[in-house]
């Protein structure tokens, strides 16, 4: 790597605001999980571990990926792992953007993450992983690898299969791993992480009855699925011994048909604990592993790891999408875990432990679940958090999770709107320390948030809204109004310096979306809403049993949520979409399936490859998305999720009024969040950020974040 990029290369992050707030008291009833835990030859310096999670930078953006991983181990967790990381050309899971350890070339990048974790004050950890059958090998056009002949298990049903493979291609999988070990430990990991997990590792499939089809030694009975999970563990700790600690990540249950099932784990466990110094317990796909809030509470899969400690004399990670400490002390308490692992949580809030430790509990920025960060993995771009926006920007623009920059100036600023954007805008502007005026046209604070929180399984989403009145509510300088309708006249009368506006959007009650760009035909007797109405008396004003057409151009998480509230009520639910699968987008959130499930285990009638393209009195028209044929079916009543349309009449109008701003003190007004271009809840949360840790510069025609580029390699012509 040659370094970042030439118009920020010197740029440093600013100075940053004192941080914690004073007089903190630590609870002791917490005392439990900042006890240390050996694993093998290293020691914790408490219980938290943030357990191996991507993030959409790998390869590309090390460095980026690096200053993540170093502010977490800054916020407390104990040890702090990579994702995992490709140990050879057959392992290659384009086209996404893990870490690679293919040779020696890769060392650099990946000891410039395990320094920065060091410097962070944690363990370092590294997940070694051949993919196997996930691994489609578009890159280096190697034949996949696995037990037997069986088609790729990958994201995008690539068309091609493993090979079985030979005795001799397992001698050399394991002399590839050995290989990897022995430059993860040169890189400085102190954690080595052998992957077994998820579907997403040859040792995985060798272990499933699924696809190891075997008859020789590695096939057949669990002992034998178990051999090659044994020699990688027997190889990984002779060449760990005394230089860094080996843990097994493990399938407990695997609810695919044919699968791991929890008789498989418990022999591997009994057998095979002498060679690991840990156990990190997962499901047997990462969909069920990293379930949404949608579809499963905090903590739901503890069921299916109690038990496991008792067979094992060694530590045992698990996660649970932990955010309450005293669910994490029940944990070691009962013996269940001894070590509260944790993905999305330390995402939305890298200091988590941090703030138990320091009596800061009521400030934890909890996950709420969205899965947003998943996306960026699945969409191979840096990874983003509704709950904390400056993850994925740490490096990139110098924001920090817990840190700001104090004011620069005496301005004071209106925000307009208490949505997403406007209330992290009031937030982080009070925490450099402006005097911050936030007012809103509502009583209720949190704009969409607070109204998509009244949804179906979306009530956990009101973490961003409570974490954000939390912060406010400490500064004195930050001043809210309710039912506070603002009119330009409203603006240039106030005492402020400078406005932003985040009012929000409105969904489209014309038919225009993805699928049409100008409005459908719309009988004036027809019954349409958006998702807007559903949140007021509309709603009920359908009464029972009525037949309704909700037409999901959006293809999020909404209109399936506005299908399942309305089936809830009772109606019969038609679910309209030009996409092959309701809420298609949802496959990057990992809840694609479950929706699915869900919408029809509740009665809802999904059309997919359909759009609506008139309504009627009483009927509306659809039309085959492939042939244009079109169908006329009965409706009371039609939803339209499609698209949103931004609420910028005052900016419209402060603009017509430009001439008058300087007369009154202002020096500018800006538009952020949907009120500038909808998009989703992370998205207005990172705008509401950027307006706040960009407020009071100069404007710079530099790039707005740093990049890393990659050094060219020698050059010479083919023949």
């Amino acid at each position: 790597m040659t370094g970042d990029g030439g118009a920020t290369r010197a740029a440093e992050p600013p100075p940053r605001h004192s941080w914690p707030p004073a007089g903190t008291v630590h609870d002791r009833r917490f005392d439990v999980l900042f006890e240390p835990v050996r694993l093998g030859p290293v020691q914790t310096k408490n219980r938290f571990v943030q357990v191996p999670h991507c993030n959409g930078m790998g390869y590309r953006d090390p460095t980026a990926q690096a200053q993540m991983r170093r502010i977490k181990a800054e916020g407390g967790w104990s040890v702090i792992c990579t994702e995992q990381v490709e140990i050879h050309p057959t392992s290659d899971i384009t086209p996404f953007i893990e870490l690679r350890l293919w040779d020696d070339g890769d060392i650099p990048a990946l000891a410039r993450i395990a320094e920065a974790i060091h410097d962070g004050g944690a363990l370092a950890a590294i997940e070694l992983a051949h993919n196997g059958m996930n691994a489609p090998n578009l890159t280096s056009r190697e034949a996949p690898l696995g037990p037997h002949h069986l088609p790729v298990t990958t994201w995008a049903n690539d068309p091609v299969q493993a090979r079985m493979m030979s005795k001799s291609d397992i001698a050399e999988l394991r002399g590839w791993h050995r290989a990897a070990v022995r430059r993860a430990i040169r890189a400085g990991y102190d954690v080595v992480y052998v992957y077994a997990g998820h579907t997403l590792s040859v040792l995985h499939h060798f272990l499933s009855p699924r696809f190891n089809h075997r008859s020789d030694e590695y096939g057949g009975s669990s002992e034998n699925r178990s051999r090659l999970l044994a020699e990688i563990l027997a190889d990984t700790r002779e060449e760990c011994e005394g230089r860094a600690a080996v843990v097994c990540r493990l399938t407990v249950a695997d609810d695919r048909e044919g699968g791991i099932g929890r008789g498989d784990t418990e022999d591997a466990v009994a057998r095979l604990d002498h060679l690991t110094d840990a156990w990190d317990f997962v499901l047997g796909t990462w969909e069920s592993d990293s379930t949404t809030s949608r579809f499963s509470a905090e903590n739901e899969r503890e069921p299916l790891i109690a038990g496991l400690k008792a067979l094992s004399a060694k530590p045992v990670i698990g996660v649970g999408r932990f955010t309450s400490p005293d669910t994490m002390v029940a944990q070691v308490r009962s013996g269940v875990l001894d070590l509260i692992g944790a993905a999305r949580p330390s995402i939305a809030d890298p200091f988590l432990p941090w703030k138990i430790e320091h009596g800061l509990v009521d400030d934890i920025r909890e996950c709420i679940g969205c899965n947003i960060c998943v996306s960026g993995d699945m969409t191979m771009s840096p990874i983003r958090c509704t709950q904390n926006p400056s993850m994925g920007e740490e490096w990139r623009r110098g924001w920090h999770p817990e840190r700001i920059r104090p004011k620069t100036s005496d301005a004071s600023v209106l925000v307009v709107g208490a949505g997403p954007a406007g209330l992290e805008a009031a937030s982080s502007l009070g925490r450099r320390g402006y005097r911050v005026v936030l007012a809103e046209a509502g009583r209720t604070l949190g704009g969409r948030v607070a109204r998509e929180a009244m949804l179906p399984s979306l009530a956990t989403w009101r973490r961003v809204v409570d974490h954000r009145l939390f912060r406010i509510s400490g500064y004195p300088h930050v001043e809210v109004y309710r039912e506070s309708e603002i009119e330009p006249d409203d603006v240039l009368g106030a005492d402020v310096t400078d406005v932003v506006v985040a009012t929000g959007a409105t969904w489209r009650a014309d038919g225009v979306g993805r699928w049409h760009a100008a409005p459908v035909p719309i009988d004036p007797g027809a019954v349409v809403l958006t998702p807007d109405d559903l949140f007021g008396p509309a709603v009920d004003h359908l009464g029972r049993e009525r037949r309704i057409v909700v037409f999901d151009d959006d293809h999020y998480y909404l209109g399936g949520v506005v299908a399942e509230l309305l089936a809830g009520r009772g109606h019969r639910v038609r679910l309209v979409t030009p996409a092959p699968l309701a809420s298609a987008w949802t496959a990057h959130t990992l809840e694609i399936d479950a929706i699915q499930r869900r919408l029809l285990l509740a009665g809802v009638d999904v059309a997919p490859s359909r759009a609506v393209v008139a309504v009627g009195a009483g009927a509306v028209r659809t039309c085959c998305v492939f042939t244009g044929r079109e169908q006329t079916e009965e409706a009371d009543a039609v939803v339209l999720v499609t698209a949103r349309l931004p609420v910028d009449g005052l900016v419209a109008g402060l603009e017509a009024r430009r001439s008058e701003w300087s007369g009154h003190g202002i020096r500018s007004v800006r538009c952020i969040g949907d009120a500038w271009a909808p998009g989703t809840i992370a998205a207005a949360v990172w705008a509401g950020r950027r307006y706040a840790e960009e407020f009071d510069e100069q404007p710079s025609d530099a790039e707005p974040f740093r990049r890393e580029y990659t050094a060219l390699a020698p050059y010479s012509r083919v023949p």
